[in-house]
C-alpha cells in the first residue's frame, strides 16, 4: 500500500505558493491529508520544484486558497454576519 518508502498512498500532499522573496525564494505553504492545516516554508526556486516533485504535491488553487482564507477568517473572529456585540 505505498508508493514510496514510508508513504501511505491515502497521504494528499499539498503546496500553495503565497509569494517570493527577493526573486530568489518561493514562499509556500505544505500540508498533507487537509490542505488547511499546513506549515509556512520558504524554498529556493530549484529547491522549492525538487521537493514538488520528490513529494508529488498537487497545487491549491486561487479559488481553494480563497475558501481557506475565509475559513480561516471565520475560525479566528467567527461567522462573519453572525457577530454579537458589533457597533451598528
Amino acid at each position: 500500500m505505498t508508493g514510496k518508502p514510508g508513504r501511505r498512498l491515502d497521504q494528499r500532499r499539498y503546496v500553495r505558493v503565497t509569494g517570493t522573496r527577493r526573486e530568489q525564494f518561493v514562499e509556500f505553504d505544505f500540508a498533507i491529508g487537509d490542505p488547511a492545516l499546513a506549515v509556512e516554508l520558504v524554498l529556493p526556486f530549484a529547491a522549492f520544484c525538487e521537493f514538488c516533485e520528490q513529494n508529488e504535491v498537487e497545487m491549491v488553487s486561487p479559488e481553494e486558497g480563497a475558501r481557506l482564507d475565509l475559513e480561516k477568517i471565520k475560525w479566528r473572529y467567527g461567522d462573519i454576519g453572525n457577530r454579537r456585540g458589533t457597533r451598528s
